[in-house]
């Protein structure tokens, strides 16, 4: 059987090239995201191999959940996901479409989980150290996590930046260790 991936890259290069051509790639985003939100529910993805629910029966409980957030194409997308039986594949739709997305755009979506709250200040010198280290404009999303002890983890896409204490704590016993 073919990996997720793979069958789903072609989903998710269409979708780009619609979105892209109707100028609509913000609004794309938000839409497969929250049909791909939908879909991963424990509640809904069992419907989706059930014989009793048709492929029109999904679509409408996709579109009536998702609401405003997907426009007629989505809906058509959609729709065409249900009749393949792939709607289980719109997270991996999703994430590749947001590859596609961040390319032409030339973005990149960084995670900074910090030890304490990063103030505007912080935020903004980060965001533009990151910018110049990627070569890429950065949408940063922020969080925290206490456990960190100090410092922050930095994630975009497979580049990971571990200045959190917890880290350097963690590297020192390993080199203590060995």
């Amino acid at each position: 059987m073919a990996e997720r991936a793979t069958v789903a890259r072609p989903y998710a290069k269409a979708a780009f090239e619609y979105a892209r051509d109707a100028n609509a790639l913000a609004a794309w985003s938000q839409g497969l995201k929250a049909a791909a939100e939908i879909v991963a529910d424990p509640r809904v993805a069992p419907l989706t191999k059930s014989p009793a629910w048709s492929a029109s029966d999904l679509v409408s409980l996709i579109t009536d959940v998702a609401g405003a957030k997907l426009n007629a194409g989505m809906q058509n997308f959609v729709r065409v996901l249900a009749e393949n039986h792939r709607l289980l594949l719109l997270p991996e739709i999703a994430a590749h479409y947001e590859v596609l997305r961040s390319a032409v755009e030339n973005t990149i979506d960084v995670e900074v989980v910090s030890a304490v709250p990063l103030d505007a200040a912080q935020t903004d010198k980060l965001r533009a150290a990151l910018s110049t280290r990627l070569k890429r404009q950065v949408r940063m999303q922020n969080s925290v996590d206490s456990t960190l002890l100090g410092g922050a983890v930095v994630r975009a896409g497979d580049l990971v930046i571990d200045g959190s204490l917890k880290g350097r704590l963690e590297r020192l016993a390993t080199e203590l260790g060995s």
